[in-house]
């Protein structure tokens, strides 16, 4: 692992190597306390919690929102339309998705690979391969000691005890054509540079994808609709990226990242003035924002209440190629949740997997904000909503659902600093 300053106002202050100064960072970095007339602190404030449930409300409404679904095309529609009333102009991306069927293990290949994961498991010493049975080849793996309850993706309509949403969730996936809508606030001095701030909007299990990923498409919808806001004027752009195909493999991120990596800071040739894909200085994801209630018991049961001690979990993934970057990326947004949040604190960890900024972390600075660890808790079984039935609006209390606006506050802060925003009043 590469070596970590131990103080992230120093880190901060290091230089980020993104999209400003040195001097810039540091001046953020150790800002006086939030004063009236701060814009960031007013933006922050437009934030709001019955507003951010209804809107994850509303995406309940399809369902689990699985790809490859008429429940998934309204529902990307209704994402379209919701962002176009923001007053953020929208783009949609097509791709296909038509894997072709896995091929059958051998006996003996079946065989071996039961021996292998039973045997990593005995070891008394970490395993790289996690509970959940993901390969971890990097450090950290997921915890073996303390309580762990693995959960897997939930296959079985009869365990959804409500009628009429196994009835909406019954339609299968079928291969194809697939779409995924973004939305982009223009920067006024620098529109050729952009973060992208994502979430996948599909889900499966039988629910409602409530939490995995209402929540964080929520959370980026209501982020576009702030900036978005006519008095609001930024230096730099903010892509808002709604991906579909998550559940699968993240494909609708690949997909972007393939058809749109190579067009960064080109400027359309019928008007100079206008860049199709700005030039990527981060992308920040958003994914599972509302449980954080603890281990599961040691009778399998769980805490039903939102744990005293929960934060916002912001990863890097310490592999990739732009790790640096990526870490001073990171406490950035911790030190943003410090100084503007109202309710969590944020933990920063190396260990970001499994998520859509996956793709995009070898070129550009790439993070995950989300309620728990990903490997080392979501991995390990902490979350009992996960790819289940009881992924409900109604499983989660109001402070699973600030938990989640709490990583609004986080990031919203943090990419307004970073992008220059102001109010034009």
């Amino acid at each position: 692992m590469r070596s970590i300053v131990s103080s992230p106002l120093v880190l901060v202050g290091c230089a980020l190597g993104l999209a400003l100064t040195a001097a810039s960072v540091r001046a953020q970095a150790v800002p006086p306390p939030p004063a009236a007339e701060d814009p960031i602190a007013a933006l922050v404030s437009r934030l709001d919690l019955e507003r951010y449930k209804e809107t994850i409300r509303g995406l309940t409404q399809f369902g689990d929102r699985r790809q490859g679904t008429q429940r998934n095309r309204r529902a990307v529609d209704w994402i379209e339309q919701q962002l176009q009333s923001y007053g953020c102009p929208t783009e949609r991306l097509y791709y296909t998705y038509d894997p072709p069927p896995p091929a059958p293990l051998s006996p003996a290949d079946s065989a071996a690979r039961a021996q292998a994961l039973a045997a990593a498991r005995a070891r008394p010493a970490p395993s790289p391969i996690i509970a959940s049975g993901e390969v971890r080849r990097g450090p950290g793996g997921s915890r073996y000691r303390g309580t762990t309850s693995p959960t897997g993706v939930n296959a079985d309509p009869m365990r959804q005890p409500d009628e009429r949403l196994r009835e909406l969730n019954r339609e299968p996936a079928t291969n194809g054509e697939r779409s995924q809508v973004y939305c982009t606030k223009v920067g006024s001095t620098r529109p050729n540079e952009m973060y992208i701030v994502g979430a996948h909007m599909d889900g499966h299990g039988w629910g409602e994808a409530a939490n995995d990923n209402g929540s964080g498409t929520a959370l980026v919808m209501e982020l576009a609709r702030i900036f978005s806001s006519p008095d609001v004027v930024t230096d730099r752009s903010i892509r808002f990226a709604l991906w579909n195909n998550e559940e699968t493999g993240l494909d609708g991120a690949e997909a972007y990242v393939v058809q749109r990596a190579g067009m960064q800071g080109i400027p359309d040739p019928t008007n100079p003035d206008h860049f199709p894909e700005p030039k990527w200085l981060g992308m920040i994801q958003h994914d599972m924002m509302l449980w954080d209630h603890g281990m599961p018991r040691a009778d399998g049961t769980w805490n039903p209440e939102q744990r005293r001690e929960a934060d916002v979990n912001i990863e890097f993934q310490s592999l990739s190629l732009r790790a640096d970057d990526a870490m001073r990326l990171a406490f950035f947004f911790r030190e943003a949740n410090e100084r503007y949040a109202t309710d969590y604190p944020a933990a920063v960890g190396p260990h970001m997997t499994n998520t859509d900024s996956t793709p995009f972390m070898d070129i550009t600075p790439s993070i995950s904000l989300r309620e728990n660890e990903r490997g080392m808790h979501t991995g390990a079984g902490w979350n009992p909503t996960w790819h289940q039935p009881i992924d409900v609006f109604t499983t989660f209390s109001d402070a699973d659902f600030r938990l989640g606006l709490n990583a609004a506050q986080t990031t919203l802060s943090a990419v307004g600093l970073l992008v220059g925003a102001r109010l034009d009043r």
